[in-house]
């Protein structure tokens, strides 16, 4: 009976985000699962201990969701 309800069970998976003041310094970590309502909240990809009070990585940014790179210009010869 576990196994059916746990198919039916559809739980948010918990994201990485983190406080990034002005100068871009991470003050905080958290995962939850929905966006922080301060705008000072940036989702990441982890969570490292070692970010704290350092500038935050640009590798670290997830891209916001609906967000696509721009398609690269085609060569025609």
């Amino acid at each position: 009976m576990g196994l059916f309800q746990s198919l039916f069970n559809l739980r948010r998976p918990l994201r990485h985000y983190a406080l990034v003041d002005k100068t871009g310094i991470c003050r905080a970590l958290k995962h939850c699962t929905e966006r922080p309502l301060s705008s000072d909240w940036v989702e990441v990809n982890e969570q490292r201990a070692n970010w704290l009070n350092q500038p935050l990585p640009s590798s670290a940014r997830v891209a916001p969701h609906g967000v696509r790179p721009a398609p690269h210009q085609l060569i025609t010869a």
